[in-house]
This record gives C-alpha cells, structure tokens and sequence, in this order.
C-alpha cells in the first residue's frame, strides 16, 4: 500500500524484456514493493546505486511504458508507523488518460485528462484520484473527462511541471469509490427494478458490516 505522497525520482537506467533498472539511492530489499509511476512493482535487484524491478504483461499493457525513461516518481510501500497523509493507494493502474488541455488558472494549473467511462464512473467531485503515483484531488468529472487543479508546490516537486498535452498518465480510482461503485453494480444485477433508496441502504449496510 501506498499513499500517493511522491518524494522522490529516479532516473530509468533501462527498460528491456519487462526488466526496469533505476538509478536511485532508495536500496530496497529484494523482494519490497515500490511505486513507479503509480504502479506496484517487486524490487529483484538493488545495489547503492540502482535498482531493478520487473513488470508483468499485464502490468506493461496497462501503463503508459513510453513514460519508462528519463525521471520517473517512485514511492517505497508504507511501513505502519508511516501517517497516511495522501490516500490509500494500491499500486494497481486503472488505465491510462490522456492530458487534453493545461490552462493556468491564477497561480495554479488545471489539467484536463480524457480516460474511459469505467474510470469515470469511480470518480466523483473532490475526491482522490491517483496520477503516475501522485494523489491528487478532483476538481470535477465530465462526461468523458475529468479535470484537476495543481498547486505550485505539486508542479514544483513533482514531474508534472514537465507534462504536456497529449501525454498519457497512469490512473488509479480510489479504492473506496470502487468499491461502492461495484457493490452497486452487482445489487443492480442481481435485484429486479431494485428501489433506488433501499439500493443506497443496503449498500451502506453492506459497507457498514465489513468494519
């Protein structure tokens, strides 16, 4: 689990044949989870000076792999003392958006970023959304898009001061979003011409029950 906090870069020494090697001082034990771009990867090398994790075929048909070069944000998984300050993040790429527009708005930036109806729908208004490992808040979701508004200390401590249009990003839907949105889905199948409130409540029983 991760928190979406990115602290650090690291620079992609090379990708080839699903292996990523990555010149950073981070020194994970082989066999640590480390975000790369938002995405969960297993440490199977590390030296002081670099280390390697390799991705799965899924993982590389979900990720924008053509971001695998030059900086990259990479996050080391939370140890339980850590205080969770962005939101809960699995590591587990969603799909990939597309950055349409950038407008300065002030003295912050909104991004608008294009992605597929199945995302869209675990979105809502000023919730969590993770992009390339970074937690971020929605601004607000359309009907093909979402938009997000940067702040100068999120452009200047991140790659997103590098972004532009047309490059694609890894997207994580919340995980608690999701879930809300999938229990409905499945009530929905498996109830006829279910009451849209009794819905909500059965849902909320179920969510209520689990802690």
């Amino acid at each position: 689990m991760f928190s979406g906090l990115v602290r650090q870069f690291a620079k992609v020494r090379f990708y080839r044949n699903q292996i990523l090697c990555l010149e950073s001082d981070l020194n994970p034990q082989i066999g640590d989870s480390i975000a790369v771009n938002g995405a969960c990867l297993t440490a199977i090398e590390s030296t002081k000076t670099h280390f390697s994790v390799e991705l799965s075929k899924e993982s590389a048909s979900l990720i924008a792999t053509e971001n695998l070069q030059g900086l990259v944000h990479v996050e080391p998984a939370l140890r339980l003392h850590d205080g969770l300050h962005g939101h809960i993040v699995q590591g587990h790429i969603d799909c990939v958006g597309v950055i349409k527009s950038i407008e300065m708005q002030t003295n912050s930036y909104v991004f608008c970023i294009e992605t597929t109806q199945k995302a869209l729908e675990c979105m809502v208004e000023k919730g969590s959304v993770c992009i390339d490992g970074i937690s971020l808040t929605i601004h607000d979701v359309g009907s093909s898009s979402f938009s997000l508004v940067i702040i100068p200390h999120t452009m200047q401590n991140t790659l997103f001061a590098g972004y532009t249009i047309g490059r694609r990003v890894n997207i994580e839907t919340d995980i608690i979003t999701r879930s809300i949105v999938n229990m409905f889905h499945k009530y929905m199948l498996t109830h006829n011409n279910p009451n849209k409130k009794q819905v909500i409540q059965d849902i909320y029983d179920s969510i209520a029950l689990s802690y």
